[in-house]
């Protein structure tokens, strides 16, 4: 076997699970999950048309790059919405879902024979960060996220010494769990940072089209475009429709930036066997052509965020995110495990503790203490889990 499978840590559900089976939830109440990120609302109807007209598709074997008109059609979705110009044959690449193309990108471009290999990743962070690196051969640094800058990831807690060993870093904004959307002068010191270094940028925008001000989040391609790095270079960014447009079982993505990198990591995927299914890609352009399902379904998040979050605001430190579907809340004594232990047995809520998200770095776990609230079904699953979280607050 690999050796370097025995670095990875359970994944938090797993964690979880351990951590509540002697657990039997009380059975007056119907169970609600607000743990797992798995969008809820109904996929558009457009798209299962798209899908259920294309099983032609069947027939053959796609292309690893995709066919051009998908690939055009990531790339008129970015102009539309960031102003910024791809070239879709050598700068968007298609890619089953952000997660699976964020654990490739480190295999693709990590090299483990350089001393000290490093990837760098936000704390909290989305979990495939870290395996990627440490299957890529690489250790990893966290920057923990800090509350008094609506816990965004502080890069300042990474030295030079380290950003020297990096070859590539996590950014992901808006960020899961906290909902933190990174500001232009962040983005410009992190690309000085990479012009310094040489490492790799990967920025998870998977988040990006659900949003709660007037105007749309910030997006790594807008910002260099902005700072004057129109070739992207060292920046890929990745998306999604699983949160955009309620299609987490499509699996389906692109990858956009810098054209040699994307190369790379073309040539890593040609032999990785990652091809997108032809119905896929007919249901794919559909969706990124569209946006009116896009704005009912952030409709659908506003509402259902403005009546809950002042619920919960009411006995925890919770405040409305930036961006995304997660409300990042302060527990009352501090223990996040045992709040979700107690939330479980006594009202049947499930809810992920902010530790499980983190790792201890610099000292603390940044993720301690909170815990992280998926708003994803309809609205009064939501406020029934609000109603019962605040009376279990109010009893302990």
């Amino acid at each position: 076997m690999n050796p370097l499978l025995s670095k990875l840590h359970p994944y938090p559900f797993e964690r979880l699970r351990a951590l509540t089976r002697d657990i039997t939830p009380n059975p007056a109440y119907k169970p609600i999950s607000l743990g797992i990120g798995e969008p809820r609302h109904a996929t558009p109807k457009l798209i299962l048309d798209a899908l259920s007209a294309s099983f032609s598709g069947l027939a053959s074997y796609p292309a690893t790059a995709g066919d051009i008109a998908l690939r055009q059609a990531c790339a008129d979705w970015v102009e539309r919405r960031y102003g910024v110009t791809l070239d879709a044959a050598t700068q968007v690449l298609p890619v089953n879902g952000s997660r699976e193309a964020l654990f490739a990108l480190a295999q693709t471009l990590v090299d483990p024979t350089r001393l000290g290999a490093t990837v760098v990743c936000p704390n909290p962070f989305y979990q495939i960060y870290e395996g990627a690196a440490l299957l890529a051969g690489a250790q990893t640094f966290f920057a923990n996220s800090d509350p008094a800058r609506n816990f965004a990831a502080d890069w300042a807690q990474v030295p030079d010494e380290v950003w020297a060993r990096t070859q590539l870093l996590y950014v992901c904004s808006p960020g899961n769990p906290t909902g933190a959307v990174m500001p232009l002068d962040e983005w410009r010191r992190l690309f000085e940072l990479s012009e310094r270094f040489g490492f790799v940028i990967a920025s998870d925008e998977c988040y990006s089209e659900i949003y709660f001000r007037e105007d749309p989040p910030l997006g790594a391609l807008d910002a260099a475009k902005q700072l004057g790095r129109a070739d992207f270079r060292n920046l890929v960014v990745f998306t999604s429709l699983s949160k955009r447009s309620n299609v987490p079982g499509m699996r389906s993505g692109f990858v956009a930036g810098d054209a040699a990198v994307l190369k790379q990591f073309l040539l890593y995927r040609t032999y990785h066997g990652s091809a997108m299914s032809p119905m896929v890609q007919q249901a794919s352009i559909a969706a990124w052509r569209d946006e009116a399902h896009v704005v009912d379904n952030r409709d659908q998040y506003r509402r259902k965020f403005a009546q809950v979050t002042p619920l919960l605001a009411e006995v925890l430190d919770v405040r409305l995110p930036d961006a995304g579907f997660y409300l990042w809340a302060a527990v009352p004594g501090g223990d996040d495990v045992a709040f979700a232990r107690g939330l479980l047995a006594q009202y049947n809520v499930a809810v992920l503790p902010g530790s499980l998200l983190a790792r201890e770095a610099q000292g603390v776990n940044p993720g301690a203490g909170r815990i992280r609230l998926a708003l994803v079904a309809e609205v009064e699953e939501c406020l029934a889990a609000a109603e019962r979280i605040v009376s279990f607050v109010k009893s302990v």
